[in-house]
């Protein structure tokens, strides 16, 4: 897509799994990616794919601490030369357990990473973008936006208030040049998910309401982020778009 060549996007969350996938993703068509994450290997990822030839650059930062949030965001910005096109909060966390035995400051920390952390970061981002009038920000949901999962009370609860979160925002400054959507992930073969990959007998319900017959493999996510980055998607406001196999639709 020549329309993301030179762009330049934070992403959080973007050292494993889905998240480096879609700093691939962006990476193949040109767009210059500083990527914000908790692991101590954030700085060697970068540099690995500065190795292969792309622009990255790596932040370590614990985004449930919120009061930190606006630094780590302005050295992001300033890594990419002091400018910001795209935003993908993909950053999150889940303790799958009974809601019952969850502690509530679990929680909380699920809620501070997965919602408030995107609301302030987006507000941030927003300023940015307003300088060009124009700015794509993605916010990475999941199915459980739609359905309840089980054993993922926090988790459900966070990433359906991101679906919300997306069409308000999206309200609010569409007419600003700046879109904001959201993707809505189902099942794939990430770290995130062994747990489930572990458990035979969960797995193979799963699989048995996946139309596709299958979990997905982490690039396959890359395209509609691809598409959502792009002036292709111009005229896309505050949408859930499900890349999940036809989860969703069964």
């Amino acid at each position: 897509m020549q329309s993301l060549q030179g762009k330049k996007a934070i992403l959080t969350g973007g050292v494993q799994g889905l998240g480096l996938a879609m700093v691939k993703g962006l990476c193949e068509y040109g767009v210059e990616v500083c990527i914000i994450d908790y692991s101590n290997d954030v700085e060697k990822i970068a540099k690995d794919m500065q190795n292969e030839g792309y622009s990255v650059y790596g932040v370590r930062a614990d985004l449930s601490n919120l009061e930190k949030i606006p630094e780590v965001f302005h050295v992001a910005v300033q890594l990419l030369g002091g400018e910001l096109d795209i935003l993908v909060n993909n950053a999150g966390i889940h303790k799958p357990m009974p809601a019952i035995d969850l502690p509530i400051e679990d929680f909380q920390k699920i809620i501070d990473v997965n919602v408030t952390a995107i609301f302030e970061l987006s507000r941030l981002a927003y300023h940015e973008m307003l300088k060009k009038g124009a700015g794509k920000i993605v916010n990475i949901a999941s199915v459980l936006a739609v359905q309840g999962g089980y054993n993922a009370s926090a988790y459900s609860a966070s990433k359906g208030a991101v679906a919300q979160l997306t069409k308000s925002l999206s309200n609010e400054w569409a007419k600003k040049g700046i879109n904001v959507n959201a993707i809505a992930p189902g099942y794939y073969n990430t770290a995130l998910n062994q747990f489930i990959l572990e458990d035979e007998s969960r797995y193979q319900s799963l699989i048995s309401r996946i139309p596709a017959g299958r979990f997905g493999e982490p690039n396959e996510l890359a395209g509609a982020l691809q598409f959502l980055c792009s002036d292709k998607s111009n005229y896309i406001n505050g949408i859930l778009l499900p890349v999940d196999g036809g989860f969703l639709g069964r």
